[in-house]
C-alpha cells in the first residue's frame, strides 16, 4: 500500500463561471514542472516529483486512501507504482480546478550488480470517472550504489 506524500496540493479553485469550465476538458491534463535529484543515491536519497494539473469537472483525487490517483512507472520495472491524491475540489461538485503537486516517491535502487543505473518515470493521473491524463516520462536519473564500508 503506497501513499503519496503530497508536500504540497496549491489547489486555485475555479470560479462556478460555465465559461471556464467549458475551456477546460473534462480529462485531467498535466504538465511537468521538475523531478529531482538527477542524481541519486539507492534507498537514501529521496525523488520528488512535481507537477501542474488542470481538471475540468474537478473530481481529481480520492477519499479511500487504497483507491490510487496518480501512476508512476520506473522503466526499467513493467508494473507502475500507485500513489493516492485526495480530493482536489468538493467531492460532489463539478468545477474547473487547476493547481500544482509536488509527490515524494520511493527511494530508488539498483536491480543489477552494476554501480550504477540510469532511468526515467513515466506517469499520468486519473480522475474518479476513469479519464486518464495524458502520460509524461521524466528525464533521466542516475542512481548510484552505496559506498562499502
Amino acid at each position: 500500500m503506497r501513499t503519496a506524500m503530497i508536500i504540497m496540493a496549491s489547489c486555485a479553485l475555479a470560479s462556478c463561471k460555465k465559461e471556464k469550465a467549458d475551456m477546460m476538458p473534462m480529462e485531467p491534463v498535466i504538465e511537468l514542472i521538475n523531478v529531482g535529484p538527477d542524481q541519486v543515491t539507492e534507498f537514501e536519497t529521496t525523488v520528488i516529483l512535481r507537477f501542474t494539473y488542470k481538471d475540468g469537472d474537478g473530481d481529481l483525487g480520492r477519499t479511500d486512501p487504497d483507491d490510487y490517483s496518480l501512476w508512476v512507472k520506473d522503466s526499467r520495472l513493467s508494473v507502475a507504482d500507485g500513489y493516492h491524491i485526495i480530493p482536489l475540489a468538493p467531492p460532489d461538485e463539478a468545477i474547473a480546478i487547476e493547481g500544482e503537486l509536488e509527490v515524494e516517491l520511493t527511494p530508488l535502487f539498483l536491480l543489477g550488480n552494476a554501480t550504477q543505473e540510469v532511468m526515467t518515470y513515466s506517469f499520468y493521473v486519473e480522475d474518479r470517472a476513469g479519464n486518464r491524463s495524458n502520460e509524461i516520462t521524466t528525464p533521466a536519473i542516475t542512481i548510484n550504489a552505496q559506498d562499502s564500508i
